[in-house]
């Protein structure tokens, strides 16, 4: 599987990201929303941006016990929804709960499990009581919700090649953190490059503020998927 270019649509107004848009249709396929954009502007923003010719990625996170996870699974039913991002960190009943109600009202969504995020390292997972090293953390998620039913994974790139190792190829793996090398890290600390990234077996590489506040997105867009390949 040739490995997909996501645009992380990280702004705060959405006429500033239908603008954005606009620029990149024809040059990319998929996008992500994310907490900012769906709080603000609700559910119906999926359909618009979808409407434009997008396909999409909501990352939500979903976090909390079985019955309420479902209970926002069930408040998506129908919408034009590619993957969708559960927190591992939930358990294996919250999970399985998310998976048996995808099949029923999202069924052509891929539910992803986010395992460690990008912007943590062991001191942060040290200081909230987590005594692993992040790839020992993500390996124990991982095969938690592969186990619960779960058909793709969130998790940085540094990861990619271990996970591929014991999963092998039918489980998706979405890899945010990626950097061009001439791009700043920002809040990112477990970061690769795009062509690294897609050599070590990711599915969909997430990409935000190179493209973002590159002066030509487009051109920014182009040049990662032209790395990709």
């Amino acid at each position: 599987m040739k490995t997909q270019l996501i645009l992380a649509v990280d702004l705060e107004d959405k006429e500033q990201a239908k603008a954005l848009l606009e620029k990149l249709r024809g040059k990319l396929t998929y996008i992500k929303i994310g907490l900012q954009l769906f709080t603000k502007y609700g559910p119906a923003i999926v359909d618009e941006f979808a409407a434009m010719g997008f396909k999409i990625f909501l990352d939500l996170k979903l976090h909390d016990i079985p019955n309420t996870v479902a209970s926002a699974i069930k408040s998506l039913r129908g919408k034009p929804i590619e993957l969708l991002t559960i927190h591992t960190l939930g358990g294996n009943a919250m999970m399985a709960k998310a998976v048996e109600t995808a099949k029923e009202v999202l069924p052509d969504t891929r539910l992803l499990g986010v395992t460690v995020l990008t912007s943590m390292d062991t001191a942060q997972l040290n200081g909230i009581g987590i005594g692993r090293e992040p790839m020992e953390q993500v390996e124990v998620l991982a095969k938690l919700a592969v186990a619960s039913g779960m058909k793709g994974l969130v998790c940085s790139p540094l990861e990619l090649p271990a996970l591929r190792k014991f999963l092998g190829e039918e489980i998706a793996l979405v890899t945010p953190g990626i950097r061009p090398k001439t791009a700043s890290l920002d809040d990112q600390s477990r970061i690769m490059t795009p062509a690294d990234a897609a050599a070590a077996g990711a599915s969909y590489i997430v990409v935000g503020r190179p493209i973002l506040k590159a002066d030509d997105p487009a051109a920014a867009a182009l040049a990662i998927q032209a790395e990709l390949a």
